[in-house]
């Protein structure tokens, strides 16, 4: 039977940056990218430095490699870094399996943990077009991938709005990316494009379905026995909507009818790029928040961009001693994921 450790430990190996033979440092805040497997014809190693390359590794992760870990090292393959070679080493816990790459030296005799980061995707750029609440020249973007059917997206909204915008005023601007998980969210899609329908005419109206939306998100799913009642009642809710935004009404019901949602999925691919599976997930002038995060550390990191922007932030109001005191065991964050409702 394998341990709850080990089958963690996968997990752990796959965010954490490590060097070899020097101290361990934080994972990075973006995402890790490992080189693909070399498929060429590589230079066994021997027996001798197999043994000795499990003992270093082993002895190294101590504190986070059980026993019932299985190590498999691979073939030496020529790497772009001088005097080194490539090494694939698949670490195994029962049915899970990480592949994880070192460098080793010419003499066998330096391992070097390998991490490629690809900082090419940046949540900060494809966002013209989308709707924005705030000012639009805000130096402070908080790009938010949402999902209008997500029960923390719900309540990360009602965090943001009207909480943060009316703290940060014109010192900020909002912007929602669309990340509906249909696999467990029926109407997410729907609701989308229905969203989307209303942006093509109206910025205003947008923001105000998705306000409605994300507060009656019970409402609008009643018991779940049908998914023709949800999309109905999201088209109407549309319908009202963009009634009191004077938008054309046949354009509006021709894109709701159509319900194209290329531009949807698109822009689930754009998060796919970016490392994002939960919703909701934020980017705060880049930097990645997962989760309905407390407003409290949000409010840290809007900051931080401010001052890094050279905007001042607005003062906090004093917190009592009730306030002040020390905090209980800290609760993660709430995300729905891909595999989870």
């Amino acid at each position: 039977m394998v341990s709850k450790s080990a089958l963690v430990f996968a997990a752990l190996l796959l965010s954490s940056a490590v060097s070899f033979l020097q101290s361990q440092s934080p994972a990075p805040a973006a995402s890790a990218a490992t080189p693909a497997a070399t498929t060429a014809p590589g230079q066994a190693i021997s027996p001798e430095l197999d043994r000795r390359l499990q003992n270093t590794i082993r002895s190294y992760y101590s504190d986070s490699l059980p026993p019932e870990v299985a190590l498999n090292i691979g073939d030496r393959h020529a790497s772009e870094i001088p005097g080194f070679d490539m090494l694939h080493v698949v670490f195994s816990a029962g049915d899970k399996h990480k592949t994880n790459d070192f460098l080793l030296s010419k003499d066998g005799n330096t391992l070097v943990r390998w991490m490629k980061i690809d900082v090419t995707p940046d949540p900060m750029t494809h966002l013209e077009g989308r709707p924005i609440r705030g000012n639009k020249d805000a130096k402070v973007t908080i790009v938010s991938f949402d999902d209008f059917e997500c029960p923390y997206c719900s309540k990360m909204h009602q965090t943001l709005f009207p909480e943060l915008a009316k703290i940060y005023g014109d010192r900020v601007r909002f912007i929602y990316k669309d990340y509906p998980l249909d696999q467990i969210h029926p109407w997410a899609i729907h609701a989308a494009v229905d969203a989307n329908c209303l942006a093509a005419q109206n910025n205003d109206a947008y923001w105000e379905f998705a306000d409605l939306v994300h507060s009656e998100q019970k409402k609008i799913d009643g018991d779940r026995s049908s998914k023709t009642k949800s999309t109905d009642a999201l088209d109407r809710s549309a319908g009202e909507v963009g009634n009191k935004y004077f938008v054309n009404a046949s354009r509006l019901q021709e894109c709701i009818k159509k319900q194209d949602a290329s531009a949807v999925l698109a822009s689930v691919a754009e998060g796919d790029k970016l490392g994002v599976s939960a919703t909701p997930t934020l980017f705060v002038n880049g930097m990645r928040m997962e989760g309905a995060v407390p407003i409290d550390f949000l409010r840290d990191q809007i900051d931080s961009a401010l001052r890094s922007a050279g905007v001042q932030p607005p003062p906090r109001e004093e917190k009592s001693a009730a306030e002040k005191a020390p905090p209980g065991p800290k609760k993660p964050a709430g995300t729905t994921t891909k595999n989870q409702p």
